[in-house]
Formats: C-alpha cells, structure tokens, sequence
C-alpha cells in the first residue's frame, strides 16, 4: 500500500502528515472506522511507524506525523519541552478535526502521547505506550561522574591542535558515555530540545491518566529499560504490560506478529 505524505501549516511550522483518510467519505465510512494516531520515536520519522500503519490501514482511519524537527517537518524555533509537542499535537488534531482518537506511541511518541493523556483526557480513547520514554533515570554517583568527565574532556577537546578534530572526537566521547543519542544531534534548537526532554520526568502525571493503556516493552530494552514499563504499570490506573521475550528499544518491530496480535485485542476489547 502505498503512502502519500501531506503536510499542513501548524503553529507557523510546515508539519508533514499521513492518513489514510480519503478526501471525501461517505457518513457511514466516518461512523465506522475509529481513528488512530501514531507517534514515532526520538531522531525517527513516519517511515519508523509504517509498518503499524500499514497492518492498521484496512480496519482504522489511521494518521501519522513527523513531529518538528523530524522526518520532512519543519524544525521548532526553540527548545522544546514534552508540553510543546502536546500542544503542537493538539493543534493538529483540531486542524483535522478529530475530537478523539486512539494513541500508540513508541518512546518519544509514548512521551508525548502520556502528557496529552494526562491534560487532555478528552482527546485520548485509548493509549498504547511501546517502549515509552518519559521517566527519568534517578541520578546517582555514576551519572555526576560522566558530567564531571564530560565537561572536563570538552574543555580538552577545544585546545588549539585538537580542535580540527574536534567532531570526530566529540561523537567518540557521546559513544563512550552512551549518550549517542545526544551526540547524533546536530548543535543547536534540536540538541536543546533533546536536553530539555530527557531532564523532564513525567511520573507525577501517570495517576492522571484515565485513558484504558497497553503497555508494550522490549525485554531487553536498554533505552527505556523495562523497569520503567512495570513502574507505570504500577502507576497508571488502568494499564496493563505485555513484556516481548529477547526484543529491545524497538520491540514491535523486534516481534511484529505478537505485537498486531496484542493491540488488535486491545483496539477490539
């Protein structure tokens, strides 16, 4: 099935779009079909999601974006936080006129997709959460290390000599402290961005959410490990885990056919 991409003004920024919306439909058509939105992860795009696009397309009104910054979206003007891109997303869905819609959300996706649960319960029908980011790591002695060593080593890698080879040993040092994520980002709007989201911890929200969720997660995640899966679980009134055996950070690609299974019996429950 092919995808054709959209794209639609929002807050002053070109947001690119799919859908499998036709421009004309009849009522009957509009009355069946239950829409669902689909968010992709840190870096990623709506290619990341196409494969749930697809396996949904037949059954569901189905969108997806690329959020600013991301894929063919224009880049937000400023840094970010969690609650820009819910407003961003909000936004969108009034432009589309879509009152409510289920939600899946892969990391970054989960992130925004649980604060819009939260402040907009309203919006969200239901909520699947795959490998959600959104919690945040507790700072320990190890963590004031690497910032320590970190800030040191950037001081060296600015001395005169070393400084023409001041990006390849930069995105080294990222590898080292296991921070890639930070280091593949190009300075600037998006890299602040990156330093506002993974700072901001979105557990005071989680008892807020109404929405019925399915949470999906990689038992070998390394990303969003699978601790923070079972703390929402715990945490989010009605929510429910399924843990994918030997699958990491991307587990619905990692186990695509369990993965279709469990959410087509969550979408049809």
């Amino acid at each position: 099935m092919d995808v054709c991409q959209k794209s639609i003004h929002i807050q002053q920024l070109k947001i690119s779009y799919c859908t499998n919306k036709p421009d004309q439909e009849d009522t009957e058509e509009k009355i069946e079909r239950e829409p669902v939105i689909l968010l992709h992860g840190w870096g990623a795009s709506i290619q990341a999601m196409l494969p749930i696009y697809r396996y949904l397309a037949p059954s569901h009104r189905v969108y997806a974006l690329d959020f600013p910054g991301c894929g063919e979206s224009d880049q937000p003007p400023v840094p970010w936080s969690a609650a820009e891109y819910v407003r961003l997303v909000v936004d969108w869905l009034d432009a589309l006129q879509i009152s409510k819609a289920t939600f899946i959300g892969h990391s970054h996706g989960g992130r925004v997709s649980m604060m819009l649960a939260a402040k907009h319960p309203e919006r969200v029908r239901r909520l699947v959460l795959v490998d959600s980011a959104g919690i945040r790591t507790p700072r320990n002695f190890r963590y004031y290390r690497r910032v320590y060593f970190y800030k040191v080593a950037k001081r060296v890698i600015a001395l005169p000599g070393i400084r023409r080879r001041q990006a390849a040993l930069r995105k080294r040092l990222m590898k080292f402290l296991g921070s890639e994520d930070y280091g593949s980002v190009a300075p600037g709007v998006m890299q602040g961005t990156f330093i506002r989201l993974v700072n901001e911890d979105l557990r005071p929200l989680l008892k807020q959410i109404k929405a019925p969720t399915l949470l999906i997660w990689g038992e070998n995640d390394q990303d969003t490990p699978l601790g923070d899966g079972k703390l929402m679980e715990q945490e989010i009134p009605d929510a429910g885990l399924v843990v994918f055996k030997g699958a990491g950070h991307y587990s619905y690609l990692d186990c695509f056919p369990q993965f279709c299974a469990v959410i087509s019996s969550f979408l049809h429950s």
